[in-house]
């Protein structure tokens, strides 16, 4: 069987919660309530698992703060024998705009500390779903920025960002990484009126 590792990157505990940086974990909390699934918390991170037509997916949530990613992603490919290019990392990225979103199959962390400790560990060649949070913040600002919670009016933008997140993650794992990039990466140019 074909398994997938889907990893969302974010900070364990409540004062994250519903923060900028934990978009990532959003994402995966979607794609789980959407498939009826729920976390167990496991080595290295919350972990639930499904399949979609015979392929198995695992959502992976880091419990190793952000700049620690790397060792969890990295034990958990091991430990399933998933192949890295059946990898898709969800992070927040502050060079987009709010509810923008971008898929690569590789490339460089952009300045991501989560991304820059996967590096690290495995390497650049695997893909990565940016979520744009936005970078409206004052020089200097940018933690309290990232660190910071969505407010109600943000919330009702990124929900359907979130929502179609999901549906990105479907299509890489059914699809693959080629034909997702091409279906979704406009849809992910998006400006909020």
């Amino acid at each position: 069987m074909d398994k997938f590792l889907i990893v969302g990157l974010g900070n364990i505990g409540d004062e994250y919660a519903m923060t900028r940086h934990n978009t990532g974990f959003m994402v995966l909390d979607a794609f789980a309530k959407a498939s009826n699934i729920v976390f167990e918390d496991k080595r290295y991170g919350f972990v639930a698992e499904t399949s979609l037509k015979g392929r198995k997916v695992i959502l992976l949530k880091p419990s190793t703060f952000m700049n620690l990613s790397g060792n969890a992603v990295r034990y958990w490919l091991n430990k399933e024998s998933i192949d890295q290019q059946r990898l898709l990392v969800v992070s927040d990225d502050v060079a987009l705009p709010l509810g923008a979103f971008r898929l690569k199959a590789n490339g460089s962390n952009g300045g991501h500390n989560g991304l820059g400790h996967i590096q690290q560990l495995i390497g650049q060649n695997y893909a990565r779903l940016r979520m744009g949070i936005g970078n409206d913040y004052p020089q200097g600002g940018q933690i309290d920025w990232v660190l910071g919670r969505y407010s109600e009016e943000e919330m009702k933008l990124l929900q359907p960002r979130i929502d179609l997140a999901v549906d990105v993650i479907k299509s890489f794992v059914l699809a693959g990484i080629d034909i997702t990039m091409n279906q979704y990466n406009k849809l992910g140019k998006w400006k909020p009126e």
